[in-house]
C-alpha cells in the first residue's frame, strides 16, 4: 500500500470530534468523577476493615458498629458489582478477557448497523411515514383534542411543568450574568442626571407633579396637627429661663395655630406662595439634573455609591430569585394568569381547528408535507452515515470517545450502586437485627 492510501485509511478512520481544550476538559472531568467514586469506594472498604478489626477485639465492639459495617460491606459490593459493568462497556476489567466484556470495541459494527437499520426502518420509510400521517388526520384529531377542556388543562399542566423545569434547570450563576450585564450594568453606563431631569420637566410640563406637591403639603398639615405639645415644648426649652412659664405656654401656643394656619393654608391654597416657591425648586432641579456641571456629577456620586453598595451587587441574584421563583409559582398554579391563558389559547386553537376547514387542510397539507421532505430527502442519507460513519471508526478510539461523552454520567452508576448498596445493607442487617438479634 502507497503512502496516499495509508494516509487516506488513516484519515478514513478517524473519529470526528470537539477540538483539543474540550476533549482535554471532558477527560479531566473524568478522570475527577473516578476519582471521586473510587474514592468513596476506598472509604468503603476502610471503613467495613476497622468495623471488622473492631468486632474482632476482646470484649468485641457496640451494637451499632455491626450497621455501620453492613452498610458498608453492601456499598463495596455494590459498588464494584457497578464498576464492573461499567468499565465492561468499554474495555477488559483489569484487562482480563472475562466474555462478554469490552461490549463496545467488540460489537461497534454490528451496534452501527443495527442502529441504522432500526432507524431506517421505523423512523425514516417514506412511505410509511406519509402513509401514517394521512391516515392520522392529525388535525383534526388535534382540534377535537384541544377543544376539550380537560385536555386543554394538560397541556397547560404539561406546559407549566415544561417551563417551572427549564427555570429550575438554568444555572443560576449564567442567569445572574445576563441580568448584571444586560440590566444592571446597562443602567449604570448613561449618565443619570441629565434623563432624570428631562423626566422630571415632562411631568411638571404635563401638571403631574401638582398631585405629589399637593400630597406633601396636605401631609405636611396632618402632621402640625398633631404636634402640638412637642411644638410647645420645643418653645419652653428655647426661652430663658426666668420667663412665667404662663408666658412660655401662650407663646407656644401662639406659635402652634400659626404654624397650623399656615400649613392649613398651604394645603387648601393651590396659588399659595409656598407652593410656588416649590413648583420653582422642581423647575430649578430639572434645569440643573439636565445643564448644570456640578448637579450632573453630584448625581453620578451617588449613582456610584448607589451602584456599589451590597445591595446593588447582590441585586442580580436577588432579581433572580424573585423572577424565577414567580415564573415557577405561575407555572405550576393552576389558576395563575398565565396557565389560565395557556388552556384559553388551547381551547380557542381546539375550536377553530374543528370549524375552520381552510385552517385543518392549511396544516394537514404542511403536516405531511413536512413529513414527505424528510422522508424522501434525508432518510437514505441518515440511515446510510450512521452504518458507514461507526464502521469507519477505530474500535479503541471509538471506545475512549464514547467513554468521554458519557462515562462521566456513567460514574454515577457507581456511586449510585456504592451508596444504595450501602443503604439496602443497612436495612437488610436491620430487618436482621430485629428479627433474630444478630
Amino acid at each position: 500500500m502507497g503512502r496516499h492510501s495509508e494516509t487516506a485509511l488513516i484519515n478514513a478512520r478517524q473519529m470526528p470530534g470537539p477540538g483539543p481544550e474540550v476533549e482535554a476538559e471532558r477527560r479531566r472531568a473524568l478522570r475527577r468523577h473516578k476519582a471521586f467514586v473510587t474514592g468513596l469506594l476506598v472509604v468503603a472498604a476502610v471503613i467495613f476493615l476497622a468495623c471488622s478489626w473492631w468486632q474482632s477485639q476482646p470484649g468485641g465492639a457496640p451494637v451499632w458498629v455491626g450497621y455501620v459495617r453492613a452498610a458498608a460491606e453492601a456499598g463495596m459490593i455494590g459498588g464494584l458489582a457497578d464498576w464492573f459493568a461499567v468499565t465492561a462497556l468499554f474495555r477488559h476489567p483489569l484487562r482480563i478477557p472475562i466474555p462478554h466484556t469490552a461490549i463496545i470495541p467488540k460489537k461497534k459494527d454490528q451496534l452501527g448497523q443495527a442502529l441504522s437499520g432500526f432507524v431506517g426502518e421505523n423512523f425514516l420509510n417514506a412511505e410509511l411515514i406519509t402513509e401514517k400521517v394521512r391516515s392520522a388526520d392529525i388535525p383534526q384529531r388535534l382540534g377535537a383534542w384541544l377543544s376539550q377542556p380537560d385536555n386543554a388543562g394538560k397541556v397547560s399542566r404539561e406546559a407549566g411543568r415544561l417551563t417551572a423545569n427549564a427555570i429550575r434547570a438554568l444555572d443560576p450563576a449564567d442567569a445572574e450574568a445576563v441580568i448584571q450585564s444586560q440590566l444592571i450594568d446597562k443602567l449604570a453606563e448613561p449618565h443619570w442626571g441629565p434623563p432624570a431631569g428631562r423626566v422630571l420637566a415632562g411631568l411638571i410640563e404635563d401638571g403631574r407633579t401638582e398631585p405629589v406637591v399637593q400630597e406633601v403639603v396636605t401631609w405636611a398639615h396632618r402632621k402640625v396637627q398633631g404636634m402640638e405639645d412637642t411644638v410647645v415644648e420645643l418653645i419652653d426649652e428655647r426661652m430663658p429661663t426666668w420667663a412665667p412659664q404662663f408666658a412660655k405656654q401662650l407663646v407656644g401656643a401662639k406659635v402652634y395655630k400659626e404654624l397650623v394656619g399656615f400649613t392649613a393654608a398651604v394645603a387648601n391654597d393651590p396659588s399659595h406662595e409656598a407652593r410656588n416657591t416649590i413648583r420653582r425648586f422642581l423647575a430649578d432641579l430639572a434645569d440643573d439634573l439636565q445643564h448644570d456641571p456640578t448637579m450632573i456629577a453630584r448625581v453620578e456620586g451617588i449613582k456610584q455609591d448607589l451602584m456599589g453598595s451590597t445591595p446593588v451587587r447582590g441585586a442580580a441574584a436577588t432579581i433572580w430569585a424573585n423572577a424565577s421563583a414567580s415564573l415557577v409559582d405561575a407555572a405550576t398554579d393552576e389558576t395563575s394568569l398565565l396557565r389560565t391563558k395557556i388552556t384559553e389559547l388551547c381551547l380557542t386553537w381546539g375550536s377553530n381547528i374543528q370549524t375552520d376547514g381552510e385552517l385543518r387542510a392549511s396544516l394537514e397539507r404542511r403536516i405531511t408535507g413536512g413529513a414527505a421532505f424528510l422522508a424522501d430527502n434525508y432518510a437514505g442519507e441518515v440511515t446510510a452515515i450512521i452504518s458507514e460513519t461507526v464502521e469507519r471508526w477505530d474500535a479503541a478510539e471509538a471506545s475512549d470517545k464514547i467513554e468521554l461523552m458519557v462515562g462521566k454520567d456513567l460514574q454515577f452508576i457507581r456511586l449510585n450502586g456504592t451508596i444504595v448498596g450501602a443503604l439496602a445493607g443497612l436495612l437488610i442487617y436491620t430487618v436482621n437485627h430485629l428479627l433474630f438479634g444478630a
